[in-house]
């Protein structure tokens, strides 16, 4: 695993010392030990999970500076993107993990405990419901599945004016993003770019979705998930 994520650091432009690999070991240890009692990722094994989860993350580095920033990463699940990035970039100066599912959250914690990583904070609560952490971020991310339109209202308002929001999507974004235009101009967004990237030593291209947030999220929203998926804006 170190010799493929040292190789996939180097072709992505990023430094990472060996005591940030062992990290990446110590989470990766616990996370398959995990896997085994309940069901935290379908990817598995040492090769599989250094490329498709710990690399595919990290990429994110490579075109978005999260150095003395404060980040959360919204429906964190097992620890992605939010713990690959706060394991290769210690400078992040503090990354809530949140989720609404308690079990991954206690996971979490008991590995930010156990590999003594300081700034990561996983909490447990429904993103819509979140309300204390309204506008106190400068970057929100995301790897969740749900459709952009759906995404955009869950994690816009988490964002500070000024700041973004960073969607981990696969190739063929346009869609949702044509599809989105509404929600992100509604919640204070403005489309920023979107970035293509591969995932080193796979042939997989991904891309991130960059909204800036240029005006505050009116305070109607978020609304209930039931009505954000029912009707998405």
């Amino acid at each position: 695993m170190e010799k493929i994520l040292r190789e996939g650091f180097e072709q992505l432009g990023l430094s990472v010392s060996d005591s940030r690999l062992e990290l990446f070991r110590g989470f990766y240890t616990r996370l398959d030990e995990k896997n085994k009692v309940m069901n935290l990722t379908a990817i598995t094994g040492e090769e599989e999970t250094a490329r498709l989860h710990f690399l595919d993350c990290a990429a994110m580095l490579s075109h978005v500076d999260l150095k003395g920033k404060t980040v959360i990463d919204v429906g964190t699940g097992a620890g992605f993107p939010g713990m690959p990035l706060v394991l290769a970039c210690p400078e992040i100066e503090k990354i809530t993990l949140l989720d609404s599912l308690n079990k991954r959250i206690n996971f979490l914690q008991e590995c930010c405990d156990e590999l003594v990583i300081k700034n990561a904070f996983p909490i447990h609560a429904r993103a819509e419901e979140a309300t204390e952490h309204r506008e106190q971020y400068d970057v929100a991310v995301s790897r969740a599945v749900a459709r952009l339109s759906v995404l955009c209202e869950l994690a816009l308002p988490f964002v500070k004016v000024g700041g973004e929001f960073v969607a981990m999507k696969g190739p063929k974004s346009a869609e949702e993003l044509t599809e989105a235009q509404k929600a992100i101009e509604i919640l204070g967004g403005s489309l920023e770019g979107v970035i293509e990237y591969s995932v080193p030593g796979t042939d997989l291209s991904h891309s991130l979705v960059v909204i800036k947030k240029v005006k505050p999220t009116p305070k109607k929203y978020p609304r209930r998930f039931a009505m954000i998926k029912k009707a998405p804006l």
